[in-house]
């Protein structure tokens, strides 16, 4: 994948910028300031007149082509609204305005001028990751398997912000720069989330998981065979694949940004690389979807690829339970008691609630790494689509705080999520005559039961699961969001204490 390259700059003086698009943002103000009259003057009148015949009004995300002049080939005016009443939600619609008119053109490098935005507008910096990280999704294709039909290649290479009236140089730098990084994490894990199940099986993971590692002196990983977990006595994670002729693995990123012995903060993903549902086979409409179903891993993948283009000083583990769940002769059946890592077994009453199997394993197996807090992500549940749509993530957790960070991270991110309970009483769902636990709940509340199950395997740490099944991927138009990486890397900078 191509990267964009965004950088802080000292803004030049009008005649002596060169760029093929001048992105001015242009606040709801009465009157020109100084600096946007300048401009005006060097543009002609265009400006001006554009405001004065009503084409171009200044809303939030509104956007308008001028020609330029000189080294200006053309201009983009950006709609900010009123600046004195910005929110995460007005800086986004902002940012994915600028970022969706500006790739989308033939420039190749572009300049952001901040000029007409007022110095004393509340928490420029924030504006400034925002726009960082939307032009890096808005750069992002999907080309691997397109050979007759590919899409013509961004042709946008370098982009440049002067935002010295807004903030010093060293804030507007760590703004971008978490933009660009966070951006670059969602990247990765869209571009893994969109490819076939025929390509992103277990090994392939495996093998994309060794790569990153190369790119990061700070990241090492360790991969878990078939046998290997046998020997450690994961049979829940192992029952999920017995159907498929390709191998489970469980996958382990290792981030060291902190002194060897300090405690890690743990991410868990669901890596189930396509899901027929097994023995209790899907519907076959949509199905082509489940390749989705490892949405929760390219997460992890995501958010670590980000944390360490950041050097966050704190240490992370990351750990992939990677299967695909397929029918035949040797499949695990509805009725299948099995014996979980942790020592409880479980029945298996639906083997498409298969998701909480793997991640039941990997969640008892991350605690050899005594975790200060650990994350689990997954595209766990339907039922969690229709409780909140595709715009927010399902949050649960043992652990208030750890809850209110997660949902502060949203917020800031606007990666938002709620969350939901997990009583004693939905935990009697699960309860089995023939098995520890089952897999399944008897009742209504699907994604609570779910996150209940995995409770019972997070009880010796400080333990959140994200529900990711309604805003991992799109239906239409189809592919994967990179989400909840904003929330994810929002998180760990508050835990590393770079916010």
């Amino acid at each position: 994948m191509s990267v964009l390259n965004i950088t802080a700059k000292v803004a030049a003086p009008l005649d002596q910028i060169k760029t093929q698009a001048l992105v001015v943002l242009m606040p709801e103000r009465k009157s020109l300031g100084t600096r946007l009259k300048e401009l005006d003057k060097y543009l002609g009148g265009t400006l001006s007149r554009t405001i004065t015949n009503g084409d171009f009004l200044s809303s939030i995300g509104s956007t308008c082509w001028l020609p330029g002049t000189q080294g200006i080939h053309r201009v983009l005016l950006v709609g900010c609204g009123s600046m004195n009443q910005r929110t995460v939600v007005s800086d986004k619609k902002i940012a994915e305005a600028l970022a969706r008119t500006l790739v989308s053109s033939n420039a190749k490098d572009a300049i952001v001028w901040t000029d007409g935005v007022s110095p004393k507008a509340a928490q420029p910096e924030r504006l400034l990751e925002q726009i960082a990280l939307h032009l890096t999704l808005s750069h992002y294709q999907y080309s691997q398997t397109l050979n007759h039909r590919k899409k013509s290649a961004r042709t946008l290479r370098r982009v440049s912000l002067t935002p010295a009236n807004l903030c010093t140089p060293a804030t507007a730098k760590r703004a971008l720069d978490a933009g660009s990084a966070t951006g670059r994490g969602a990247n990765l894990t869209r571009e893994l989330v969109n490819l076939p199940g025929n390509i992103c099986t277990p090994r392939y993971l495996a093998g994309e998981a060794r790569k990153l590692a190369k790119q990061h002196a700070s990241l090492s990983v360790s991969v878990l065979d078939e046998r290997k977990m046998a020997d450690l006595g994961m049979h829940s994670l192992l029952s999920v694949g017995n159907g498929s002729e390709q191998p489970s693995r469980l996958i382990t990123f290792k981030y060291q940004g902190a002194p060897a012995k300090t405690r890690p903060y743990c991410l868990v993903g669901k890596g189930i690389t396509f899901d027929t549902g097994g023995i209790s086979l899907k519907p076959g409409a949509k199905m082509d979807e489940m390749k989705f179903d490892m949405g929760g891993a390219a997460s992890v993948f995501g958010a670590i690829h980000a944390a360490a283009l950041l050097k966050l000083p704190i240490n992370i583990v990351g750990v992939v339970a990677a299967a695909e769940n397929m029918p035949s002769g040797r499949a695990t059946k509805p009725g299948d008691v099995i014996t979980s890592l942790s020592g409880k077994t479980i029945e298996i009453l639906n083997t498409d609630a298969e998701g909480r199997l793997v991640l039941c394993d990997a969640l008892t197996y991350v605690s050899r790494f005594s975790p200060e807090e650990v994350i689990d992500i997954a595209t766990l549940t339907g039922a969690i689509i229709v409780a909140l749509g595709h715009e927010a993530t399902g949050i649960f957790s043992n652990d208030d705080h750890l809850a209110d960070s997660l949902l502060a991270a949203g917020s800031r991110a606007h990666d938002r999520g709620w969350r939901f309970p997990i009583w004693e009483e939905y935990h009697r769902q699960l309860e089995s005559p023939f098995a520890d636990l089952a897999n399944i709940g008897t009742g209504g509340a699907g994604s609570i039961t779910a996150a209940c199950f995995l409770a019972e395997f997070a009880e010796d740490y400080k333990w959140a699961h994200l529900d990711i099944a309604g805003t991992a991927f799109r239906s239409s138009p189809k592919g994967a969001t990179g989400r909840p990486v904003p929330m994810l890397v929002d998180y760990l900078r508050e835990r590393a204490g770079r916010r």
